[in-house]
């Protein structure tokens, strides 16, 4: 259940008796080319966030937004710096226990924030892209698929294909995907901002990625 649901007594019981699993889902706000939203890994995070919380019964608090995404400039960003968005995440995290809640992890939706969140002792995160099989993308296929299943925001007219990695060697990928983490990288790698080819998205395909995460991030929580 949403955060926004619960009222002040209610929660205190349950947080007593039951003991709940509390997401924090994380994301940013950076380009996704001209088709999708600049808020498209938030948008995919809180769905999955809320969909698993009805799931497995967790309660889900509001998504961080904002991420680290330098690595995007000059196309538009609007980041938090590695630490701020480590302390950040430790207040919430220290409340939420001073609450009296202890069972909590971390839901992210951006591959970015992923060497601040390893700097957290003790919380897990899980990135949903890892629960499924096809391989991710930025702005391509897979999260444009995402996108129309969840949003009506999608201005598939505008779609163009970007860098397509399959055709490099493994050395060259490699190459590419340390250059595009750094900051201001990502534009050197694909002008248009997309990794990937999102012009043969579509709904089906993002409801059944979709589907797929849910399922295999349920089968990662049970254990």
């Amino acid at each position: 259940m949403d955060i926004n649901e619960l009222y002040d007594p209610e929660f205190r019981k349950l947080i007593k008796s039951k003991k709940p699993t509390v997401i924090i889902p994380i994301g940013s706000i950076e380009q996704h080319g001209a088709h999708l939203p600049i808020s498209t890994d938030s948008d995919i995070v809180t769905e999955i966030a809320s969909r698993l919380a009805k799931k497995c019964g967790f309660i889900v608090l509001p998504t961080i937004s904002y991420g680290v995404s330098f690595e995007h400039e000059p196309l538009f960003n609007t980041s938090l710096k590695a630490d701020n968005l480590k302390k950040i995440l430790e207040d919430i995290i220290f409340s939420l226990k001073k609450n009296h809640i202890k069972k909590i992890f971390i839901l992210n939706g951006h591959h970015g924030n992923l060497e601040t969140l390893k700097r957290l002792p003790g919380i897990e995160t899980l990135s949903y892209w890892h629960f499924m099989d096809h391989k991710f993308d930025h702005a391509g296929f897979v999260e444009t698929s995402l996108m129309l299943a969840i949003s009506n925001k999608v201005k598939m007219k505008k779609a163009k294909k970007g860098l397509i990695a399959w055709r490099l060697s493994e050395n060259e990928e490699k190459r590419i995907s340390k250059l595009s983490a750094e900051p201001g990288g990502f534009p050197k790698v694909t002008k248009n901002g997309v990794w990937g080819d999102p012009t043969g998205a579509n709904k089906k395909d993002g409801q059944e990625f979709l589907a797929e995460i849910v399922r295999n991030l349920v089968k990662k929580c049970q254990t």
